[in-house]
């Protein structure tokens, strides 16, 4: 493989391994190697990774973190680690049973520092059974299920999603979780297995005789969610058979906790009390299983995460026979939040539209951040693609802004860009703690109270998160961003920048104001104009009436008259006004005789200024060429000389070149200067400066010549 393609990929791994489990590799050799592509999570069983490592000395230890896709390894010397190290970068595997090829890089670490195994326990009530049947009952149990046969009447065999079904006593109808009492399915349950039940109520693994079977077969890569069996529909015990191979069931509790059970070939699962009730069961869908590698380590029980004692095993067809006992009764069981018995009676009170902050409150509490809680892990998976449109405003963002999402959720908004520093909160602990293993900074936090300075952030996301609130705070928002819609379709947004959009609100609003004043100022001195034509109107008509009808000449004099006092009267007292006031005076600059001035085009003043360009440039190169020709030791070059001595038969046109008649006197009392400010410089004589150029003799030789 290509050197450069494998340094590539080592970088590569070494980022990997910080992000995951903040380890920085050395460039040292050291005892530790982390070898990537070569992990629980890729495939690579333990046995086979042993095996390989083995081949460069001796191994100390060797851990493989559960669902990572690289192991450490430990080689007692420094000598075998760096064979190791120089021979596993680029090798190619073949791994187990999959055929899958993947190729290995290796990295040196100074110390592996990961998380001690916590022993835990079994969820309260579970009990499992090693061996309760023994190869020959397993093999007649499995043949008396006819998978290949035709589907009866009654629909009792089912091909779901994940695997095939078949159902005995009462069919298991999963469109609401439960069973139809009232209809039994004929035949009952199968005769072989009221036999191994009679064995299991004598044995006290169960109180009650089952009356209901569900037989479920599973290849390898299938699985089953996680749920709660429903409460109404059975009494306390399931229990469950595992014929055929062995399988890893998880159990999580409500508050987060996990516990991974191995529910070994012919075992019998027994589930009661709060493992029945309160916790959800179910089986990953995957081609292999983490279990303890150590021989000498419990088959039944809890799988540990000690690092040092994981392996792969790959699944097999596994087919289990689940019992239960149909209830007649409701139950009453001390679990009511994930009772579908006690839930129904609140449930009949829907929820209506809060009415104030405290109905608000627990209306998302019950049906926002509750839900959360419980779906953390299934919202993460299915919650991994980044909208676009916030990935080009993440980008776009100066390096280093420091940015809040609020209602970061499983983080995936976190690490869009490296240069930026990103917090998160959510309300949801479960997916701040997904947040916390990717190595993303994020804290519990409401939307609505955001523990962060104001101003203290350059850039703020908050995605999929404001249609969560019940309170009157989404009704504001839902108000402001109608707002927003129109002044986006009027053109008058811009998105990235909002504190231009507040200036010109600002603008906006200052505008209308001083609009509205001027306009109340108009309509002011337009009424008052209305009032002084009225009562002008109204003194003409009087003075007509009174005038008589042949005295034209009386007419006109009394027209005159009353002129001087009402027509235009506002004329007459705007001019009296500026008589009164001190006259304004015009600035110096209003006087000035602008056509009478002198201009000159733009072109003209471009082409001065490049004349005098030019003019400076040469003088400057007329200046270098001067100090040039003064340093010059050869008279051939001096005054634009070609540097050689001229022909006979050289053409007159040619330009004399100026030659010191001296037979190069001159030139060696120039080197023999240099040669002193060497010294000078140096701190030397001159004759180690004249020897190492020359030779003292050979310089003395040619002086004597010259001179």
């Amino acid at each position: 493989m290509n050197k450069k393609k494998i340094m590539r990929k080592q970088v590569r791994a070494q980022h990997t391994l910080m992000r995951h489990e903040g380890i920085e590799c050395v460039s040292h050799a050291t005892q530790n190697l982390v070898i990537a592509n070569a992990g629980l999570g890729n495939g690579m069983s333990r046995h086979q990774l042993l095996k390989t490592v083995e081949e460069y000395g001796l191994v100390e230890a060797l851990l493989m973190p559960p669902n990572k896709p690289y192991s450490f390894v430990k080689y007692g010397s420094t000598e075998e680690a760096k064979k190791a190290f120089d021979a596993l970068n680029g090798r190619e595997l073949t791994l187990g049973d999959s055929g899958q090829n993947v190729v290995l890089y290796s990295n040196f670490v100074e110390k592996v520092f990961l998380k001690n195994a916590v022993p835990t326990n079994l969820p309260p009530g579970l009990v499992v059974i090693e061996k309760v049947v023994s190869p020959e009952e397993e093999r007649r149990m499995l043949e008396s299920i006819d998978w290949m046969g035709d589907e009866d009447a009654q629909n009792a065999q089912k091909t779901l999603r994940h695997r095939n079904v078949k159902h005995f006593g009462y069919e298991f109808r999963y469109d609401n979780n439960n069973v139809d009492k009232d209809k039994p399915l004929p035949g009952g349950l199968p005769e072989i297995c009221s036999l191994f039940l009679e064995k299991c109520l004598k044995q006290g693994y169960i109180k009650h005789k089952p009356d209901q079977l569900t037989v479920n077969q599973y290849e390898p890569g299938q699985g089953i969610p996680p749920h709660i069996d429903t409460h109404s529909a059975f009494e306390d015990e399931i229990i469950s058979l595992s014929l055929g191979a062995e399988i890893v069931m998880d159990f999580k509790h409500p508050d987060g906790h996990t516990v991974a059970v191995m529910l070994p070939r012919c075992s019998l699962l027994v589930m009661s009390g709060e493992s029945r009730y309160l916790w959800t069961h179910g089986i990953t869908p995957r081609k292999y299983d983490i279990i303890q590698a150590s021989e000498l380590g419990q088959k039944v029980g809890t799988i540990t995460a000690d690092v040092g004692d994981l392996t792969l095993n790959q699944r097999k067809t596994r087919t289990s026979f689940t019992f239960r006992k149909v209830r007649r009764s409701p139950c009453n069981c001390i679990y009511p939040s994930v009772c579908d018995s006690q839930k129904g009676q609140k449930r009949q009170i829907q929820p209506s539209f809060p009415h104030n902050e405290m109905e608000a409150s627990e209306l998302e509490q019950e049906y926002v951040h509750k839900v959360y809680e419980e779906i953390a892990t299934h919202f993460s998976s299915t919650r991994h693609s980044p909208w676009p449109r916030i990935v080009e405003f993440l980008r776009s963002l100066p390096e280093g802004s420091i940015v809040a999402d609020v209602g970061c959720g499983n983080g995936k908004y976190l690490g869009i860009n490296k240069d930026l520093y990103m917090i998160g909160c959510d309300r949801s602990k479960n997916l701040v703690d997904i947040c916390g293993e990717k190595n993303f900074q994020a804290f519990v936090g409401d939307a609505l109270s955001v523990p962060i300075r104001s101003g203290s952030c350059d850039a703020c996301i908050s995605i999929a998160v404001i249609h969560h609130f019940s309170t009157a705070a989404k009704i504001n928002y839902e108000k402001e961003e109608r707002r927003k819609l129109k002044k986006h379709l009027r053109g008058e947004d811009t998105w990235m920048l909002p504190d231009v959009n507040e200036r010109v609100e600002q603008l906006e609003k200052e505008h209308s104001v001083q609009k509205k004043k001027k306009k109340d100022k108009h309509s002011k001195k337009s009424k008052k104009e209305k009032k002084k034509s009225k009562k002008q109107k109204s003194e003409k008509k009087d003075d007509f009436s009174d005038s008589s009808s042949d005295s034209s000449v009386e007419w006109v004099e009394s027209n005159a008259s009353q002129s001087d006092n009402t027509e235009k009267a506002w004329k007459v007292n705007k001019e009296s006004d500026a008589v009164k006031g001190p006259s304004l005076q015009r600035e110096e600059w209003m006087n000035l005789d602008f056509v009478s001035l002198k201009t000159v085009p733009l072109a003209s003043c471009k082409s001065e200024r490049e004349k005098e360009k030019v003019l400076k440039r040469q003088k400057a190169q007329e200046i270098e060429q001067a100090m040039l020709s003064e340093r010059e030791l050869n008279p051939y070059w001096k005054d634009g000389g070609t540097g050689l001595p001229p022909t006979e038969g050289e053409s007159a046109s040619v330009k004399k070149v100026t030659v010191v008649e001296d037979a190069g006197l001159s030139w060696l009392r120039k080197s023999y200067q240099r040669m002193k400010e060497q010294a000078e410089r140096e701190k030397r004589n001159v004759e180690e400066i004249v020897a190492e150029r020359y030779g003292v003799g050979l310089f003395v030789e040619i002086l004597d010549k010259t001179v």
